[in-house]
């Protein structure tokens, strides 16, 4: 009789706890889709420095694009990083953007087309325009570069894995 009564108050505890850890990335993307970029920033802060990849490149692009901070392109670059290491499409994109025209890093067209390579190989959970946005410029980029550029730049995305942020 005891064990059923265990088991509905572990699996509430694990719905209730599932629930809180959910909670601050919705309300972070609610304050930012309000426009309420202070409250987003400091909820995508915390998440993002216990390494949520998803929180990372929302401060990139609330750096990249002066939203409730300063413009700050270096700043808006490290967090990309951190996302795109991890392995996060929007952050991978973004990274590669910056690469290709040289924002907050030198320009680079071979780590470009990298970045874009690996932004768009993402699996369905990735949306299907933004895969086709990021093969788009990617294959932009490719005019810009030799055969060995891209053999180069294709490499590199081969090689890459994704890292837990520690």
């Amino acid at each position: 009789m005891r064990s059923p009564a265990a088991a509905v108050i572990l699996i509430i505890s694990l719905l209730v706890s599932g629930l809180a850890i959910a909670g601050p990335h919705e309300d972070a993307k609610k304050a930012y889709d309000r426009g309420d970029y202070e409250t987003a920033y400091r909820l995508y802060k915390s998440l993002a420095e216990r390494g949520s990849p998803v929180a990372q490149s929302n401060l990139g692009l609330m750096y990249n694009n002066s939203l409730g901070v300063s413009q700050d392109y270096a700043e808006a670059m490290k967090w990309f990083r951190k996302a795109a290491d991890q392995g996060d499409a929007d952050a991978q994109y973004s990274l590669g953007l910056m690469y290709a025209i040289g924002k907050g890093v030198p320009q680079d067209y071979v780590l470009a087309y990298m970045w874009l390579n690996l932004a768009s190989s993402r699996d369905s959970a990735w949306e299907k325009e933004k895969r086709d946005k990021a093969k788009e410029n990617r294959e932009n980029l490719a005019s810009k570069l030799t055969p060995a550029q891209i053999a180069e730049a294709q490499k590199l995305a081969r090689e890459w894995k994704a890292k837990k942020e520690k």
